[in-house]
């Protein structure tokens, strides 16, 4: 199994598209090293511009560019751009409809090392609450350059989240990607794990686990939490009647809470939550982390025995 950072797909493709199209701009607080966004940086100097660490200025003439036509791409970590611009995002990019797309990396438990101030646990709940935002997460670095070349083509505001961890690479270059259609990479009909980004692979994991117990679990990439996939959400639920969600984030907020909110209007069924409960992150390993805050293929296989028990 090959494991690569998403952020790196992001930058690849970036660069691509670049190639392809003069009107993609990128702007960047500072950190365009570690988002990638440097790939471009090295090819169109001309096309990139480089703010210092002034997030809020970096999404205000991100939305200026915009209104003089460009298709503007902003990167930066996700605690950063998520948190210290979040008005500049709100009303700016999203009240006003621009055309600039948000790609934040170092999001969720997995940036490990650099601990809980950089640890984005939140973003994908503060991005999906507003208008006209549109949240994807994707799986691994090929679904990061489908996601990348998807976002450019997009007339509005998109969110899209990246890692800085090693990624298991679980899809192929055919595979289809839809913005707000899920794929079912494992059928199974006792329960289903419903989960986006680093979460996917630990899923996946966890579904083999299962089936030595004779338990048959059906593991859904949901890459897209905003518009998401409802159609999905209830086909899953009435196969199985027993639903898990896995995310790098808050369980308040984010892929677990939009799940709910499709089942409670239209299907509800058991539903158990993996993810971070109302906490901090720590530095660490990616995995140990994972582990302590129990979010690992083991957790999630604890989570869809309670949930088929609840059925």
């Amino acid at each position: 199994m090959e494991f690569v950072p998403t952020r790196d797909g992001f930058g690849t493709e970036l660069v691509a598209l670049g190639r392809e199209r003069k009107d993609i701009v990128v702007v960047s607080a500072d950190l365009e090293d570690a988002t990638r966004a440097e790939y471009f940086k090295k090819e169109f100097p001309d096309r990139f511009f480089t703010l210092g660490i002034a997030e809020q200025d970096m999404i205000g003439t991100a939305v200026g560019l915009s209104l003089q036509g460009y298709t503007v791409f902003s990167s930066s970590f996700a605690v950063f751009m998520t948190n210290r611009a979040y008005d500049m995002i709100r009303i700016g990019v999203c009240q006003n409809n621009t055309n600039v797309k948000i790609v934040c990396s170092h999001a969720g438990l997995t940036v490990g090392e650099d601990g809980a101030t950089a640890q984005s646990l939140e973003d994908i709940a503060l991005m999906r609450v507003l208008p006209n935002m549109v949240v994807v997460c994707p799986v691994d670095t090929i679904e990061a350059k489908k996601a990348t070349r998807w976002a450019a083509d997009h007339l509005g505001p998109v969110y899209l989240r990246t890692s800085r961890a090693p990624l298991a690479v679980v899809t192929k270059e055919s595979d289809p990607f839809v913005v707000g259609r899920a794929n079912v990479l494992r059928e199974g009909n006792d329960v289903a794990i419903i989960a986006c980004g680093a979460m996917v692979y630990e899923s996946l994991q966890a579904a083999e686990l299962l089936k030595k117990e004779g338990i048959d679990a059906r593991v859904v990439n949901m890459h897209t939490i905003k518009p998401i996939d409802q159609e999905m959400i209830i086909e899953s639920a009435k196969r199985t009647r027993a639903i898990v969600t896995a995310e790098e984030h808050q369980i308040a907020g984010g892929l677990g809470s939009a799940v709910c909110e499709v089942l409670g209007q239209n299907y509800p069924v058991a539903v158990e939550m993996v993810g971070m409960r109302d906490s901090y992150g720590e530095t660490g390993d990616p995995q140990g982390l994972l582990a302590k805050y129990h979010m690992r293929d083991v957790d999630i296989a604890q989570a869809a025995r309670k949930a088929i028990k609840r059925k």
